[in-house]
């Protein structure tokens, strides 16, 4: 995937601890995760884990051995101490599901099993992902135990809520596994990025009509997304400014949501001055119905006629209040994509550009990919071709970052 700073985790080790839980079925889509992100992964389970989900499963993603005995009758190694060994490998440990005993156990510091001397042995960060009923979660005994090690450094996961696989209703669900392996990738990644305030804007624009029908256009955020966690994952404080999108932005952003182009200005603007990066990449509407009709337009004449007028162009709005921020920019287009993306920074005052091929297959609007140049008033700094928008956001920042 490259080598800039969190494109990937290439080389770094997670070991995985699973406890006796329901929710250990989500074990193997967590590995799934984790190994995308190029991470080694090496598999602990307490005896009650095996109930859910089996070794072999574990050990066919991984790639590697399952640990499930402290006192293995054959060693993976002849010369290794199994626990002190992967305690030494890990440059993170994971604990997914974690129960209310697990928990309890690691406050206390008590090493019965395989896992609970691992953790205790192993000075890499730990992160614990709660998952258990709504009540075990809020007995006063559990909330303790979860103090304690929050005090001792230990990244705990809050659980989300929801109706629980008990039947009850509450918090105590395990997130779900792309959230655990963003909240790992955050915890191994270099925060190269941090103090830099960031503003992204992201997703489309919508121009009411009446209140049925609205113009926008094919922009879904992903873009903008990647962007987010990318940011985020790199120690950066991030705001986005969203139109409507049906994608999910990193936990750690402030979301703020609009909806048309005046919207957004606004919002930008308001937000500007604290930021010190902003990067629009957001696809606004160029036009807006020049009147809002407050009921249904019925259905009339085979032809219908709706007045447009253009929206406020918020980087040339904003260009006077830019004074030492960097600004970047987007380019959706068809056809000569290098000279129009020029005209476009050089207008706009840009200290970079990201141009996009769209209108093809598989890249641009909707697509995990995209295809196109970046372009810095010096001439063209960069291309990409069919790159998965997670690994260009990356990209862009560290561009980013070489001009700041």
């Amino acid at each position: 995937m490259g080598g800039s700073a969190g494109e990937d985790l290439e080389g770094k080790t997670v070991v995985y601890g699973i406890t006796g839980g329901i929710a250990a079925y989500k074990a193997p889509l967590v590995v799934r995760g984790l190994k995308r992100c190029g991470l080694d992964v090496h598999a602990v389970m307490t005896d009650a884990a095996r109930q859910f989900v089996t070794p072999m499963v574990l050990q066919t993603l991984t790639g590697a051995p399952v640990h499930t005995e402290m006192f293995p009758d054959l060693p993976h190694a002849s010369y290794e101490i199994d626990h002190i060994a992967l305690a030494d490998s890990a440059d993170l440990f994971l604990v997914a599901p974690a129960t209310a005993n697990f928990i309890a156990k690691l406050a206390q510091g008590i090493a019965d099993d395989l896992l609970t001397c691992t953790v205790l042995a192993t000075k890499a960060p730990v992160l614990v992902c709660p998952s258990m009923n709504v009540n075990m979660l809020q007995n006063r005994a559990t909330q303790d135990n979860l103090e304690t090690i929050r005090a001792r450094g230990i990244h705990v996961l809050e659980p989300a809520s929801g109706e629980l696989a008990c039947g009850w209703e509450g918090s105590g669900r395990l997130p779900e596994p792309e959230r655990i392996v963003a909240e790992v990738k955050m915890l191994l990644s270099e925060h190269d990025l941090a103090g830099i305030n960031i503003l992204i804007t992201s997703g489309p624009t919508c121009e009411d009509i009446d209140p049925v029908r609205f113009i926008t256009n094919r922009s879904t955020g992903k873009m903008g997304a990647a962007l987010v966690e990318a940011a985020c994952i790199r120690g950066a404080r991030v705001k986005v400014v969203s139109g409507p999108v049906m994608a999910e932005y990193a936990p750690w952003a402030t979301v703020i949501d609009v909806r048309s182009a005046q919207d957004m200005l606004t919002c930008v603007k308001e937000n500007l001055p604290e930021t010190d990066v902003l990067i629009m990449a957001a696809a606004v509407a160029d036009y807006t119905p020049h009147t809002y009709s407050r009921s249904k337009i019925k259905k009339g004449e085979k032809t219908a006629h709706i007045e447009l007028t253009s929206t406020p162009d918020i980087l040339a709005t904003i260009r006077p209040l830019k004074e030492a921020k960097t600004f970047i920019g987007f380019a959706a287009e068809t056809e000569n994509l290098k000279s129009y993306a020029q005209d476009k920074m050089v207008r706009k005052g840009l200290d970079m550009i990201v141009a996009n091929r769209v209108g093809e297959s598989n890249t641009g609007f909707a697509a995990d990919t995209n295809s196109g140049v970046i372009l810095s008033p010096e001439g063209v700094i960069y291309d990409f071709e069919h790159m998965e928008k997670d690994v260009l956001a990356h990209k862009i920042l560290d561009l980013v970052k070489e001009r700041l």
